[in-house]
């Protein structure tokens, strides 16, 4: 969420936002709605205080003994008064609030212009594509033709778009987790084991709701299957002020992650790219504003070492305008080298998101210098999408024969293992 006072002080801030999101810019409705819900305030606390006064009079009427029918009267229509216009305020709250939780954050400066992922911007390359002297394979070929990756059984237990894996492959899955995890811990995170199931007040405090509630999963009880650790894990800080001394906060987790795909029709039907349900190792961290740029950088480089560790090449993308998230201020991608697409495919998002996540958790800290309180800083990343990495694994470390060789940074991960056969 927003600083209302940044937008009331500076409209055009939020209308370059728009424009740099390729959004309508909606900044003079927002200003208007807020304008009239200052002024339903108002009046409101007019109303208030003049009953307030009306009441002590028709006290001292009273205490005297005095004829207060004329107070009374005044005091009953003030009453009406205020109920109605304390309808207005809230209704006028709302319609305030509605607009708020739904616009996005504002990009960061250095953030480049653009429509969509055409436009990001390639910051560097790691590592050179194999180049193989057979016709590489797609993952799900080469799962399927070991007899480890099943679609079809998934497809029969939970329905389109889930897989099952057994044998190698699902010790594969384990090994990655297991290897970023203890990477990124090493990295000075700690590992934290969150709910899988979260209610309304933590999926808003991310900002999955209300903007993305179609992509959720949720129960029969009102619950939310998270959409990645992140939810949990960022709102470890809501509703809390902390010590100076006690930021930052790293965490990683290691969880199944549930999301429909709903604006996801018809991309990636195919393979282990585009789950409703897949894991994935997250980070968070929680910071000092003052630091959130180095600790960009930081969680970033990070989800590189994972990378690198794996011998896969990647690059390193900035998002534009108009393909960063909605609560993002900068996002880095990482995309990995996909054989069988001839291209990179995301593999990590690491994302600053300032404090416009903290604003809606009301996630503060003690500030020593003024002895305020004042908004965290708050930041995302995959490290990483551990259903992807496998996809990458298997087609980058094929051999003609269909056997997956497995990276030497993962062979004690799978007991010495060196090789996966049919």
């Amino acid at each position: 969420m927003l600083d209302i006072n940044l937008i009331r002080d500076n409209p055009d801030l939020l209308s370059a936002a728009f424009k740099k999101r390729n959004a309508t810019d909606i900044t003079a409705e927002l200003l208007e709605i807020d304008a009239s819900r200052r002024a339903a305030m108002g009046e409101l606390q007019s109303i208030q205080s003049e009953r307030n006064a009306l009441a002590k009079q028709l006290g001292q009427a009273k205490a005297k003994g005095e004829d207060a029918t004329e107070l009374m009267a005044k005091t009953n229509a003030l009453k009406e008064q205020e109920k109605e216009l304390t309808e207005t305020e809230r209704t006028a709250s709302e319609k305030f609030m509605a607009f708020m939780n739904n616009i996005a954050n504002i990009p960061a400066a250095d953030v480049p212009d653009g429509a969509d992922e055409n436009d990001n911007v390639e910051l560097l390359k790691w590592g050179t594509p194999q180049k193989f002297d057979f016709t590489p394979e797609a993952h799900y070929d080469l799962g399927e033709n070991l007899g480890q990756l099943d679609f079809a059984t998934g497809a029969k237990l939970a329905g389109a778009r889930f897989a099952w894996l057994q044998g190698s492959l699902a010790r594969l899955e384990r090994a990655l987790a297991q290897y970023f995890l203890n990477t990124l811990t090493a990295e000075g995170f700690t590992e934290v084991s969150p709910p899988y199931l979260v209610n309304d007040a933590t999926v808003h405090g991310t900002g999955q709701l209300e903007k993305f509630e179609e992509d959720q999963f949720k129960t029969t009880d009102g619950r939310w299957l998270i959409p990645t650790s992140e939810v949990p894990l960022t709102n470890y800080a809501q509703d809390r002020i902390f010590k100076p001394e006690e930021l930052p906060c790293r965490f990683t987790a290691f969880t199944p992650c549930f999301r429909k795909e709903a604006g996801s029709a018809g991309r990636d039907t195919r393979g282990l790219i585009r789950l409703h349900q897949f894991l994935k190792v997250e980070m968070v961290q929680l910071v000092h504003p003052d630091e959130s740029e180095a600790a960009h950088e930081f969680m970033t480089t990070c989800a590189e070492k994972l990378l690198q560790g794996l011998e896969l090449p990647y690059r390193k993308v900035i998002l534009c305008g108009g393909d960063i998230g909605f609560g993002a201020i900068k996002t880095y991608d990482l995309e990995v080298w996909l054989p069988s697409q001839d291209t990179y495919r995301e593999i990590s998002s690491c994302s600053n998101c300032g404090d416009f996540q903290a604003r809606r958790m009301k996630a503060r800290f003690k500030d020593v210098d003024t002895g305020k309180t004042r908004f965290i800083h708050t930041l995302n990343g995959s490290g990483l999408a551990v259903g992807r990495a496998l996809v990458a694994v298997l087609e980058n470390y094929q051999n003609a024969d269909g056997s997956i060789n497995i990276p030497s940074v993962l062979q004690p991960y799978m007991g010495g293992q060196t090789v996966i056969t049919k």
